[in-house]
């Protein structure tokens, strides 16, 4: 996994996307959402958008980065996201990064770390472990860290919405 901070080397659609993807989070959040967010990114465009619906849909496996894949594989017409770049606002649970696997998503890119969910009461780390055997760097796709300094912004509006769901 590489991480990279805002500079010179991050293009500028990248920085937009990402901060478009920490806005849909806290939007998520502001409808009674969790607090994460997604977009899949295809020729410099944007092809599709999600956000977590879990408890809206009462479906555990409507996390952002697999509504967001539902979504674009709609759009594209095709089950196949080769060619295309997962941006999310926080590091994709296990479930999350093998749906993008199986999606043939070509590129994932995170701004929150699985540390950050913790705090603020998505703590995931567990299923992480089960998955640490095999190094990232193995993988058929690349995964970036891109950090943001507004990177915990749906958290904080998360753990600040007294009428939030548990879950």
């Amino acid at each position: 996994m590489t991480t990279t901070t805002p500079g010179p080397g991050v293009q500028e659609f990248e920085l937009a996307s990402m901060a478009a993807a920490i806005d849909l989070a806290c939007a998520s959040v502001a409808r009674g959402g969790g607090p994460f967010g997604a977009m899949i990114i295809r020729g410099g465009e944007v092809v599709a958008r999600g956000n977590n619906q879990v408890t809206a849909n009462l479906d555990p496996s409507a996390h952002a980065e697999v509504s967001a894949i539902r979504a674009a594989c709609q759009q594209l017409r095709t089950f196949s996201l080769e060619g295309c770049t997962l941006i999310t606002s926080c590091e994709p649970c296990p479930m999350c990064l093998a749906t993008a696997l199986w999606a043939r998503v070509d590129r994932l890119v995170f701004s929150a770390d699985r540390h950050d969910a913790a705090v603020a009461g998505f703590d995931d780390r567990r299923f992480y472990d089960l998955f640490e055997k095999r190094p990232q760097e193995m993988w058929p796709m690349a995964v970036e860290h891109l950090d943001l300094p507004n990177r915990t912004a749906p958290f904080d509006a998360w753990v600040a919405k007294a009428d939030r769901v548990h879950y």
